[in-house]
This record gives structure tokens, C-alpha cells and sequence, in this order.
């Protein structure tokens, strides 16, 4: 059975919004417990990768990030970004 591209897109972009999420939830739980933290850098390059949508998912399960304008303001633009490139890729596989 062959899995159509745009089908690998969307199993792309659930797997980093899961990882996002994730990532999220356990960087709140170590916050809390005043241990080592999964770094911010990581935490915007998953929502880059396409894991963006997970990623405020995560903010607002959580509770987290939600006072950091980085944050508040990146994670919407990375998913607009997102959004932007799965269009072009999907355009591009379909057109060209």
C-alpha cells in the first residue's frame, strides 16, 4: 500500500505537534521541579519542523510559555509558517 505524499505530510506534522506537545508538558513538569529544561531553542525548532500547532496546544494545556512574548507571538507565526510551506510543498507536487 503506497501512502500518498500529502499523506506523509500530515503524519510528518502530527509526529513533531506530538513531540512539541510533549516536549511542552515535560519542560513544565521540570520547571516545576526546578530541574534541568529542555532549552527553548529546542522547543521552537520542533514547532519549525512542522510540530508548531502541538506547540500552542502545549502552551495552553500546560499553561506554559503563555507569559513569554517569544513565545506568544512566535508559535503563532511558526504555524502560519507551517501552514505556508505544507501549501507549497503540496502545490509543488501536485503542479510540478
Amino acid at each position: 500500500m503506497k501512502i500518498p505524499f500529502s499523506g506523509i505530510i500530515i503524519i510528518w506534522c502530527s509526529v513533531m505537534s506530538f513531540a512539541c506537545f510533549m516536549a511542552m508538558g515535560i519542560d513544565k513538569l521540570k520547571a516545576r521541579a526546578k530541574k534541568w529544561r529542555i532549552p527553548e531553542r529546542t522547543l521552537f525548532l520542533l514547532a519549525a519542523m512542522g510540530g508548531a500547532l502541538g506547540g500552542i496546544f502545549g502552551m495552553l494545556a500546560f499553561r506554559h510559555k503563555t507569559k513569554h512574548k517569544s513565545f506568544v507571538i512566535g508559535m503563532p507565526l511558526l504555524l502560519l509558517l507551517n501552514i505556508v510551506c505544507i501549501a507549497g510543498i503540496i502545490c509543488l507536487a501536485m503542479c510540478g
